[in-house]
């Protein structure tokens, strides 16, 4: 596993890159002690010790008590009652309040270890998300980070009391009876931990499996909701339900076995005969006269204390092996390499807009096709750049440099003279807007999608919506700019999504402003309008327009006429028209006309 500390935001120190780097077990350690969460697993240590001291004290004084009842001495047995008592009602009582601790620690580590993942998560480059399946990270986002809280409560929890409640009954049969006795406990402790290395070493493997058939069956689960209109379009629900149902099959298998490799487990045997070794070998001691009945009665229950470990041990490890998996699938998303660094020192002042490539090659990471290839050209601040090819030559590639989402292999994109490595990438990106003809919307009200990272007044979403030409729409639903839109904007048409996300962009006031298809959606009546806004808006900012609209290239400043990753022609529109046969085929093939009229116009 590759380790790489750059991150792309970061709005604090993160305190667990040296853990993470040793490993899930020291991670999750480092979790559960930092701060005051020493105090708590010191206060859970306590009350655990404890409240099984309390439980060894109860069978010590039940035989106590039997044997001076039967031998006629009842002086002492009002003691011995209110000790019970005591004994019996403390245990439970500070067994509660140590859950409730233990209780505290859990939510504490999973909501640090979810803030850190969800972090972690946000300062990644485009690069890593381009790889990574949704449903699989949301799994590991939720399912995951819950297990650790599982891990801590019940699970280190109880196996800590069961270890207390293997060893102190153990001392006490020690301290109080012949040292003999002690030999069916040992025979006990000696093979319990020996079937227990192998019940857990099986576990391991059948516990990854199952949290990675889960990301499977999670991440088709996403797929299939995410794309619930092509499904039903397409009439594909019955193939939809047989690739989940195969994937759901996994997970059944990994948990059946799970079930076997449980229902083998051997200490739950080893302790009906340790007791009933225990209470044979305390008959004969009581026989040649060195036992009481007390104290074979009270020998009999420490050694029964013995099944609350035995027990609780068959599921709680299995526990602790799902946690230890979560937290390496957790380990394995924030470990991967992140490309770009937010570059926190960065340059950090309002751009001018001068924008320069100088021998720009990329490839999409994974890939070995070359997308852009050795691009330059210039712009003055200000300027319109209009950016135009078939499908796949790399227009948007090209636009996606600029912001830092990706960094080129070759070559260098400067902005005012600075490698845009240079820049801090907050700056950066703060000044450049991206209006994609797939507008993503949020789940959200109209007026928080406008104004999505910003502190703006209701007045001035009003503004930019009617520049935008939304605020007659919106003004007509029943909540007007309350309305909510829906997951992914699915409440508004596309036409309307893009007016909403050239409304987001105008009230931005970016210094870059890079329209891809932007009006797509658009009838052409309201593009006009928003067009003249444009107009106004756009004077004083550089702006980048991928679009095949001949009313909108016409009036660039500059054109780049891409084809297979290059750059073959650029020029205005009159200079392209001439020069530039691939430029008038384009207009030819889109537009149906006529190559000798277009050349007509451009001498015009």
């Amino acid at each position: 596993m590759q380790v790489n500390h750059k991150a792309e935001f970061l709005p604090e120190k993160d305190r667990f890159i040296r853990a993470r780097e040793k490993g899930p077990r020291q991670w999750i350690i480092a979790h559960m002690l930092i701060g005051s969460n020493k105090l708590i697993v010191l206060a859970i240590f306590m009350g655990t010790i404890l409240t099984a001291t309390m439980n060894s004290g109860l069978m010590v004084i039940i035989g106590i008590a039997l044997d001076e009842f039967t031998r006629g001495e009842g002086s002492n047995l009002l003691t011995y009652a209110i000790l019970f008592i005591v004994f019996a009602v403390g245990s439970p009582i500070l067994n509660l309040i140590t859950n409730i601790i233990r209780e505290t620690l859990a939510q504490r580590m999973e909501k640090e270890a979810r803030h850190e993942f969800y972090v972690n998560l946000l300062g990644k480059s485009q690069s890593f998300h381009d790889s990574q399946r949704i449903g699989d990270v949301m799994a590991r986002a939720t399912n995951d980070v819950r297990m650790l809280n599982f891990m801590i409560s019940p699970g280190l929890s109880l196996i800590f009391e069961s270890f207390m409640n293997l060893i102190t009954p153990i001392l006490f049969i020690a301290i109080l009876y012949p040292s003999e006795l002690l030999l069916a406990p040992f025979l006990f402790t000696v093979l319990f931990i020996i079937t227990l290395r192998g019940y857990t070493r099986k576990l391991g493997p059948v516990s990854d499996q199952l949290r990675f058939e889960f990301g499977q069956m999670n991440t088709i689960l996403n797929e299939t909701l995410s794309g619930i209109e092509v499904v039903k379009g397409s009439t594909t629900e019955e193939y939809e339900m047989n690739r989940y149902l195969i994937n759901a099959q996994g997970y059944r298998d990994a948990f059946v076995l799970q079930g076997k490799i449980m229902a083998k487990y051997i200490p739950v045997l080893l302790i009906g005969l340790a007791i009933t070794l225990g209470l044979g070998h305390g008959i004969l001691l009581f026989f040649s006269g060195r036992m009481t009945v007390g104290m074979i009665i009270s020998y009999v229950g420490l050694i029964s204390n013995l099944r609350f470990p035995t027990f609780i041990s068959i599921w709680v490890f299995a526990l602790i092996k799902l946690a230890v998996s979560g937290a390496e699938r957790l380990l394995d998303i924030m470990e991967k390499e992140s490309d770009i660094d937010e570059n926190i020192h960065g340059v950090d002042r309002t751009i001018d807009g001068l924008i320069k490539f100088e021998n720009v090659s990329f490839k999409y990471p994974g890939s070995s096709n070359k997308v852009l290839s050795d691009v330059s050209f210039a712009i003055a601040p200000g300027q319109t750049v209009a950016i135009v090819g078939t499908t796949g030559s790399g227009k948007t590639t090209l636009t996606k440099l600029l912001s830092r989402l990706y960094d080129p292999d070759d070559g260098q994109i400067l902005i005012d003279g600075k490698n845009i490595k240079e820049w801090k990438l907050e700056s950066l990106r703060n000044q450049i807007s991206y209006i994609e003809q797939d507008t993503f919307l949020f789940s959200d009200k109209i007026a928080e999608n406008i104004s999505f990272g910003q502190t703006s007044s209701l007045e001035e979403i009003k503004r930019v919506a009617k520049e935008a030409q939304a605020d007659t729409f919106i003004e007509q639903l029943p909540n007007g700019y309350e309305s909510e839109v829906g997951e992914r904007g699915v409440q508004l048409s596309g036409g309307q999504r893009q007016r909403i996300a050239i409304a987001r962009a105008f009230l931005t006031d970016p210094r870059i402003l890079i329209l891809d298809d932007s009006t797509s959606a658009i009838d052409s009546d309201t593009e006009d309008k928003i067009q003249r806004a444009m107009t106004k808006i756009l004077s004083y900012r550089t702006t980048f327009l991928i679009t095949h609209r001949l009313s909108q290239i016409r009036w660039a400043d500059l054109i780049l006429v891409m084809k297979k990753g290059e750059i073959i022609a650029k020029g205005t529109h009159e200079k392209l028209m001439k020069t530039s046969e691939e430029y008038r085929k384009i207009f030819v093939k889109r537009f149906d006309l006529d190559e000798r009229v277009l050349l007509e116009e451009a001498v015009v």
